[in-house]
């Protein structure tokens, strides 16, 4: 990351108060595709002034959206989910470019964007209150829904435009505005989306883009009292720095943080197929996901040809440019990614681990970031791939043999954000959702998001829950009235 003063190359600005506008010092950020490691663009490279400018117009401009029908509201979500729909092939390869996932994982993450702002257009005409029954004959209370304020919304590199998505909608619908700061690394495909958000006629000052320095910006979001939530996605390191600094002014937040999902599969699962799904699911972006699948129990009884399968598909997955067909596995976001990736196998090999495939980055590319999906096998219960969130193409393989054992394993991490499980018996299922200490389960399901489900972690894996009810919820306060009647 680094910053100049001119070029001719493409250039982006900031969108503050319902104008494109430059960083008050001229900075501009070069934007880099992980790739080729060529500068793809370049945004303008803000800081504090430009944060509290826009935090000021979203507080303005509250006033007004707040009193705007739900239905009003529902207008501008649901033409900004068609517009996405409708610029689904250039958002997609500004997403490769900018990201380096294939453009068919870039494609869904747009579409599924746009699922979002078309599900909490509906879902904002359901922010209901309620009548309750009155103990005095002479009173009646009821409560009503009010938004909780200006929202400063964080997200991170891996999924700029659905992790952004699940805090705008929901912030809008509800009648909040909203302030974002994207990824430095990755502002170029939420800067389309505000495209579409602007086309679809949302106000000045609703919706607002700052792009520069994170410390910056957060110190903002953190100490101006006019926001009164933050979202944040990202690691929990930084997520509970932010809830220490956010107490202050008791600030409301959500935070969706790290993962360290297990994968588990019974005997009575068909490992070969089940095997085929877990590489899908562990080397979807490289691994660079938070709910990812990290630690794979397979019973003892299928293991050998869970393993076989888990190999040979591994092996398999075609690596390149996002951009070019046929592409399975893109480069990692960047090289400090896949440093620490390196690390993470070569502590697991000096633990014993057997290395299947992969292990190293990919000699087959002169520039990118580019890692060998990767099977483990054999490791050692304190090597680190098994203790630190990966957010890496590495899958390890341990076996299990008891319901019990495997419940203990899986629940022995700081982490409670995902697991899945693959079985065809009812009572294990059961048994397994009630015992995993996991906010999202997949039960013979390792795609589970979807927009009207609730999205988030148990213990360090997070606050409240992004999607669904509960999304539109964690953006409304909960009033109460009390009226005495006259007699």
């Amino acid at each position: 990351m680094s910053t100049a003063t001119a070029t001719a190359r493409s250039y982006k600005q900031m969108y503050i108060d319902g104008q494109w506008c430059d960083a008050l010092s001229g900075k501009r950020l070069r934007v880099i595709n992980p790739a080729t490691e060529e500068v793809i663009a370049e945004v303008a490279f803000g800081g504090r002034e430009e944060t509290r400018r826009a935090i000021a117009a979203a507080h303005t401009a509250m006033q007004s959206w707040m009193k705007t029908t739900a239905y009003d509201r529902a207008k501008v979500l649901k033409r900004t989910a068609d517009l996405m729909r409708e610029r689904v092939d250039t958002l997609a390869r500004t997403l490769t470019s900018e990201q380096g996932k294939p453009l068919a994982e870039a494609r869904g993450e747009i579409l599924h964007s746009a699922d979002t702002f078309e599900w909490f257009a509906e879902e904002g005409k359901r922010a209901y209150g309620q009548v309750i029954p009155n103990s005095l004959p002479g009173k009646r209370h009821l409560t009503i829904k009010h938004p909780v304020g200006v929202v400063g919304a964080i997200g991170p590199w891996n999924f700029p435009v659905t992790l952004q998505a699940r805090k705008i909608a929901p912030a809008l619908a509800a009648g909040c505005t909203v302030v974002c700061k994207p990824a430095s690394q990755t502002p170029l495909s939420l800067i389309g989306v505000f495209e579409c958000l602007i086309e679809a006629g949302a106000p000045k000052g609703i919706v607002n883009l700052v792009m520069g320095s994170a410390s910056e910006i957060s110190d903002e979001f953190l100490e101006n009292p006019l926001v009164r939530k933050i979202s944040f996605t990202g690691s929990t390191e930084v997520g509970k720095q932010i809830m220490r600094r956010a107490a202050d002014h008791l600030k409301r937040l959500s935070l969706e943080l790290g993962g360290h999902a297990p994968f588990i599969v019974f005997p009575d699962a068909d490992p070969e197929v089940v095997a085929k799904a877990a590489v899908i699911g562990k080397f979807r972006n490289n691994g660079q996901v938070c709910i990812s699948p990290s630690r794979f129990f397979v019973h003892k009884d299928i293991e050998k040809r869970f393993t076989e399968v888990a190999v040979e598909s591994a092996k398999a997955l075609k690596l390149g440019n996002g951009l070019d067909p046929g592409v399975e596995i893109g480069p990692m976001f960047e090289k400090k990614a896949m440093d620490n990736t390196i690390a993470l196998v070569q502590d697991a090999a000096s633990r014993g681990a057997d290395i299947l495939t992969g292990g190293k980055r990919c000699d087959r590319f002169e520039k990118g970031y580019f890692f060998e999906p990767t099977v483990l096998r054999g490791i050692s219960s304190d090597a680190k791939l098994l203790h630190e969130e990966p957010f890496a193409p590495v899958m390890p393989i341990l076996d299990f043999s008891k319901l019990d054992e495997v419940i203990a394993q899986a629940n022995n991490t700081r982490y409670g954000l995902a697991a899945y499980v693959f079985t065809n018996d009812l009572s294990v299922a059961f048994k397994m959702g009630e015992g995993l200490e996991a906010g999202i389960i997949g039960i013979n399901d390792p795609v589970p998001a979807t927009p009207q489900c609730p999205f988030g972690g148990m213990k360090e894996s997070g606050l409240g829950r992004e999607l669904a009810h509960e999304g539109l919820e964690a953006y409304l306060e909960t009033k109460y009235l009390s009226i005495k009647l006259r007699d």
